[in-house]
C-alpha cells in the first residue's frame, strides 16, 4: 500500500483531530502518501481532498472539532454514490481509508470496502452508543463539559432552592447521563435503555430529598427522553420548588480535548493505520479494556450496546 486517505463523518466530538493527526504522522512514518478528505464522504464524491504533511497536521491535537471538517452525506447512502468515491479513490491512487465516526459512517466505510477499497473505521462520538467498543473518542471530553456547567447550575440552585432538569446528548444511549448525573450527585437519573415511572423516579426522589434539607435537585435527561421543558413544569407544578430545564445541545461537543481523549485517539489512529498497513479493511477499531481490538465492521454494527445496570443500581443508592 503506498497511498490512504482519512476522513471524519457524522458528528463532530472532541479528539477526532487527534485521531486524524496520528494517522497522518503514522501513515507517513510508515513511507505512505496520505490524503485528507474535507468534509466527510462528500469530499470523497466532489473531490475536496488535499495531501498532508507532518505540517498540515501540526497544532490540532488541543482542538476541538475536526480540522477536515464534517457533514453527513445522503448521496453515499446509495451504490452510485459510493462508486463515485471509488473512482476518486482510483484516480489519486488512494488503496485505503481512515474514517472516523460513528455508526452511520461504519456503513458507508463498509460499502465502500465491499468494492474494493480497504476502510478502517475509529468510533468517534460524544455519546459512547457504538456497541463493539467500550469507549468513543470525545465522550470523556463531553462529560467533563457536562459536569463544569451542572456545577455551574449547583451553584445558582442552591441559592435559591431549585431544581434543575439537565437534557445532555444521547439519543439511544444513557452513558453520558448516566456517568455525568453520578459524577455530579444527580437526585434522579432517566436514560432512553430503561423505563421510567415521574411518581416513583423522579417526583418521589425530590420529596424524599427535600425532606432530608437538601435545597436544590437535579434531574438528569438523556435527550433520547426528550420533553425536560414538560417534566421540568411536572416537578414545579407537584413540588412547588421552582424548576427549570437547561438543555445543554451542542455545547457538549465542543472544546479542547481531555488527555484521555487525546491519548486513545492517537492509538486508534496508529492501529488503524498499521491495520491498512497489513492490507487488512473492512475493520472497525475498538476499545476493550484498555486493549485496542478491531471487529468486522459488518460484525459491529449488528451489536447492542446496553446501559451498565449495576452502575445505574450505584447512582440510585448514593443520590
Amino acid at each position: 500500500m503506498r497511498s490512504i486517505g482519512v476522513l471524519t463523518s457524522g458528528g463532530d466530538a472532541p479528539g477526532m483531530n487527534a485521531a486524524v493527526r496520528a494517522v497522518v504522522r503514522s501513515a507517513l512514518a510508515e513511507g505512505f502518501k496520505v490524503y485528507g478528505i474535507y468534509d466527510g464522504y462528500n469530499g470523497l464524491i466532489k473531490g475536496d481532498i488535499q495531501e498532508l504533511t507532518r505540517t498540515s497536521v501540526s497544532n490540532i491535537i488541543n482542538k476541538g472539532g475536526t480540522a477536515i471538517y464534517t457533514a453527513r452525506c445522503l448521496e453515499f447512502k446509495n451504490m452510485a454514490g459510493v462508486m463515485k468515491g471509488k473512482e476518486t479513490c482510483e484516480k489519486l491512487g488512494i488503496e485505503g481509508l481512515v474514517v472516523i465516526g460513528g455508526d452511520g459512517s461504519f456503513r458507508g466505510a463498509a460499502d465502500l470496502s465491499s468494492v474494493g477499497i480497504n476502510c478502517v473505521g475509529i468510533p468517534g462520538t460524544i455519546d459512547n452508543d457504538i456497541a463493539c467498543t467500550d469507549y468513543t473518542i470525545g465522550y470523556d471530553t463531553a462529560m467533563n463539559t457536562v459536569v463544569d456547567l451542572v456545577d455551574k447550575l449547583r451553584d445558582t440552585c442552591n441559592s435559591h432552592s431549585r431544581c434543575s432538569v439537565v437534557e445532555v446528548m444521547g439519543r439511544r444511549c444513557g452513558d453520558l447521563a448516566l456517568n455525568a448525573g453520578i459524577a455530579c450527585g444527580a437526585t434522579a437519573i432517566i436514560v432512553p435503555e430503561l423505563p421510567f415511572d415521574f411518581e416513583k423516579d423522579i417526583l418521589a426522589k425530590i420529596i424524599e430529598a427535600k425532606k432530608i434539607g437538601k435545597r436544590r435537585h437535579l434531574i438528569m435527561v438523556a435527550e433520547g427522553i426528550g420533553g425536560s421543558q414538560e417534566i421540568a413544569k411536572k416537578i414545579e407544578d407537584a413540588t412547588g420548588i421552582g424548576t427549570r430545564a437547561a438543555i445543554l445541545a451542542h455545547i457538549q461537543r465542543g472544546g479542547s480535548p481531555t488527555a484521555k481523549d487525546r491519548i486513545v485517539a492517537t492509538r486508534m489512529g496508529d492501529y488503524a493505520v498499521n491495520l491498512l498497513k497489513q492490507g487488512i479493511g473492512n475493520r472497525v477499531v475498538a476499545m476493550k479494556g484498555n486493549d485496542i481490538v478491531d471487529y468486522d465492521i459488518h460484525e459491529a454494527l449488528k451489536m447492542k450496546k446496553d446501559i451498565d445496570r449495576k452502575l445505574f443500581e450505584l447512582a440510585d443508592k448514593v443520590r
